[in-house]
C-alpha cells in the first residue's frame, strides 16, 4: 500500500463500504453473512459501517460467502490489518471537524486521485487563505475564533498536492464566471488567480475551465466530488450546507465518473489542452483586473 496519510476511522468506513456492497451484489442479508461469518448480525452490520474493528479473518469469511474474487479478498484482509494502532493525521484540527465532514478529511487523505465541480467558488483544495476567509465571513457554521484553524486545515489538506512521495492526482472543473467573481474584492482575487496559474503548472493538478460558448454541461445537475483510491472502491461525495452524502454504490459511482469524463471531454482532450486553455482564462482574468 503506497504511503499516504493514516485515518483507521475512514479506512473502516472504506472497508464496510465495500463489504456492504459485496453482500447487497450476492443478495445476501445480514442474517445469512453472519451465520457464514460465525457472528452475529449486529457484528456484521457494525462491520458494514466501519465503527468496530474488522478482523481480517471475518473479512475473508464473509467475502468468500459472498462468492467474491479471491484477488479482492486478499486485497480487503490486507487493507484491514494495516490500520492497527494509528491515528487520525489531522487530529490537531478535530475542533473545526464536524463528524459528518471528517469522514471525507480521512478518505482524502488516503485517496490517490479526486474529482471536484463545485459551480460557484474556486475548489477548497486551491483556495488561497485571503480567499477561503472571504468565504468564512460571518458563517453560518464557524465563529471567528475558530476560522484560523479551518483556514489551517485547509492549507494541510494542500500539502497532499505538492507531495514529493505521495502527490494527490487533483481534477477540478471551474466555470468561467467563477473566475470573475471578485471574492474578497479585486485584490484577493488577483492573487487567487496567480495562486491558480501555479497550481495549474504542477504536472498532478488539472483545471478544466470551458469556454462561455459552453453553456449545458453534465454538471448543471450539481456539484459532486469523486475519490480514486489504489486499494479500494472509488466513491462519490455530495456536500450540503449541514452534511453530505457519500455515494457508494458502484454503479451510481460509474454514473457520476461518466460525467466527469463528459465534462472533462467538451472543454478539452487532454490535461496539456486543458491546462493552455486553463492559462488562458486566467490570464485574460487578469489583464482585465489590471485594467480596471
Amino acid at each position: 500500500m503506497p504511503e499516504q496519510r493514516e485515518d483507521p476511522k475512514a479506512l473502516r468506513w472504506l472497508i464496510g463500504s465495500e463489504l456492504l456492497n459485496a453482500r447487497n451484489k450476492a443478495g445476501a442479508t445480514q442474517a445469512q453473512a453472519s451465520k457464514a461469518a460465525g457472528c452475529s448480525h449486529v457484528t456484521v452490520s457494525n462491520m458494514e459501517s466501519g465503527s468496530t474493528a474488522q478482523e481480517p479473518a471475518r473479512i475473508t469469511k464473509l467475502m468468500k460467502f459472498y462468492k467474491c474474487d479471491q484477488s479482492d479478498i486478499d486485497r480487503l484482509a490486507r487493507l484491514a490489518g494495516s490500520y492497527a494502532g494509528k491515528g487520525a493525521w489531522w487530529a490537531d484540527f478535530k475542533d473545526v471537524v464536524e463528524d459528518w465532514f471528517a469522514t471525507f478529511v480521512g478518505l482524502e487523505g488516503l485517496a490517490n486521485a479526486e474529482f471536484v465541480w463545485e459551480p460557484m467558488v474556486i475548489p477548497g483544495m486551491l483556495q488561497i487563505p485571503a480567499y477561503h476567509e472571504a468565504l468564512l465571513d460571518n458563517h453560518l457554521r464557524f465563529s471567528p475564533a475558530e476560522v484560523p484553524n479551518v483556514v489551517s486545515l485547509r492549507r494541510a489538506r494542500q500539502e497532499r498536492l505538492r507531495s514529493s512521495e505521495n502527490p494527490l492526482d487533483f481534477t477540478t472543473f471551474i466555470e468561467p464566471r467563477t473566475l470573475d467573481r471578485l471574492v474578497g474584492g479585486p485584490q484577493v482575487m488577483r492573487q487567487q488567480l496567480e495562486a491558480l496559474r501555479e497550481w495549474n503548472k504542477l504536472p498532478n493538478v488539472h483545471l478544466y475551465v470551458p469556454s462561455e460558448e459552453i453553456a449545458v454541461h453534465d454538471g448543471l445537475d450539481g456539484e459532486f466530488t469523486l475519490l480514486d483510491f489504489a486499494v479500494a472502491q472509488s466513491i462519490g461525495y455530495i456536500e450540503f450546507q449541514d452534511g453530505a452524502r457519500y455515494i457508494q454504490d458502484q454503479d451510481r459511482v460509474r454514473t457520476y465518473d461518466l460525467a466527469r469524463k463528459r465534462m472533462c471531454k467538451a472543454v478539452a482532450q487532454d490535461h496539456d489542452e486543458a491546462r493552455r486553455l486553463a492559462e488562458e482564462a486566467i490570464a485574460s482574468r487578469l489583464d482585465r483586473l489590471a485594467a480596471a
